[in-house]
């Protein structure tokens, strides 16, 4: 990618991994949904004449990442690059984030043991940063047993490979604190999103940037305090459909207004070098109340499992604790998605031996209009991977 790193034509490749798993009832639609079976697809990249035995994966727990500009940046590097999807592709209302890392499992063993590659690096990006991380402390020491639901999930039956290095990059901590950070704490009635504390009222011209420490520490308490409350509900609403045992399993339902990060409009917050009054989704007050928005729709046991985080095991930080193998922290300096702590959060707690962190100056979360930033990116996991000998010919 760089003067030195010459560019391949890249080859694409779909690719279908199937498992067989039980399920008491469909968590997603159509043939992906069949019971007793669990199908996955990805997209493989492979550049043109280039041969190789470690395969970079890219996953995210609820998208596809080939459209996204890294992976197919890598594999014009000369990488064999595998973007995974979950069975929960563009769809996360049913996720399970321990569903998630099996499906992930499953991605690695079909790449070992059909495809015969002999390393393979989980390349965390954004969403997927999270997700690398808990699959591989899980994949190195199996402990869960059960969803935070209480459904069983024997990770250690599922015989997760851990992979042989991990690249967090533009990535956020974890989806639940992710949201918790982002959730809009002036909703009085979850019902009616119309009846809010103006105080609390990100948006409400009586609330202006730069923010106070008084406000911001009540406006993160009241977010907290709005999940929690939300979390109680859905385990009071989880529990009366258990002791009912009948046909009814399982509910959705709908959270309004869950974006109103005070760091998307104000600056001095975790300062760095993005963008104010903006986010990645845009505008942040028209994303607040968007289709699009985190945890917007969601079943009972998704909510525990990937939006509370009194409740998700999916926490970055903690599984950081546990992950042992080479790692690569990138932060992205002007990043319109992901707060500025969270990069040096996971380097820090890391239990690697063997870690690094860097940052791309100016480089916004999808490198939207930067193309030179890119290839710095790529060019720095190309010398990361090759300087601990994880590329095999």
């Amino acid at each position: 990618m760089s003067a030195q790193s010459p560019r391949h034509d890249v080859i694409p490749e779909w690719v279908h991994v199937q498992f067989a798993e039980q399920s008491a009832f469909r968590t997603v639609y159509g043939f992906a949904g069949t019971l007793g079976a669990v199908h996955l697809e990805a997209v493989r990249y492979r550049p043109k004449g280039v041969s190789s035995r470690t395969l970079l994966i890219y996953m995210h727990p609820a998208t596809t990442l080939q459209l996204l500009p890294m992976p197919r940046a890598m594999a014009e590097a000369g990488f064999h690059v595998l973007c995974a999807a979950s069975r929960y592709a563009r769809n996360d209302s049913a996720l399970i984030m321990e569903n998630v890392i099996v499906d992930l499992g499953a991605h690695i063993r079909h790449a070992k043991e059909v495809w015969g590659y002999e390393k393979v690096v989980l390349m965390g990006w954004s969403g997927g940063g999270s997700l690398a991380l808990f699959y591989q402390s899980q994949a190195e020491r199996p402990t869960l047993t059960h969803t935070p639901a209480g459904d069983p999930c024997d990770i250690a039956a599922a015989r997760l490979i851990p992979v042989d290095g991990l690249v967090f990059q533009a990535a956020h901590v974890s989806r639940a604190e992710t949201f918790c950070d982002w959730i809009d704490p002036s909703v009085l009635d979850e019902d009616n999103p119309d009846l809010r504390d103006p105080s609390l009222d990100l948006y409400n011209p009586i609330n202006q940037p730069p923010y106070g420490a008084e406000f911001l520490a009540r406006f993160r308490a009241a977010q907290l305090a709005r999940v929690r409350r939300r979390t109680a509900w859905v385990k009071d609403l989880l529990s009366e459909l258990k002791r009912r045992a009948g046909p009814e399993m399982e509910r959705g339902f709908v959270t309004h207004r869950t974006m109103a990060e005070p760091r998307f409009l104000d600056g001095s917050i975790d300062p760095n070098d993005r963008p104010i009054g903006t986010c990645y989704m845009g505008v942040p007050e028209t994303a607040n109340s968007g289709p699009v928005g985190l945890a917007r729709f969601s079943t009972l046991r998704s909510w525990l499992s990937q939006w509370s985080p009194d409740d998700s095991n999916a926490n970055g930080v903690l599984c950081a604790t546990r992950v042992h193998v080479p790692l690569l922290a990138i932060e992205h300096s002007a990043d319109d998605a992901v707060p500025q702590p969270d990069t040096r959060r996971i380097y820090e707690a890391a239990a690697s031996a063997d870690k690094s962190m860097a940052v791309i100056q100016g480089a916004n979360h999808y490198f939207i209009g930067q193309p030179e930033l890119l290839r710095q990116a790529a060019d720095l996991c190309a010398r990361w991977l090759h300087e601990r000998a994880l590329v095999i010919p």
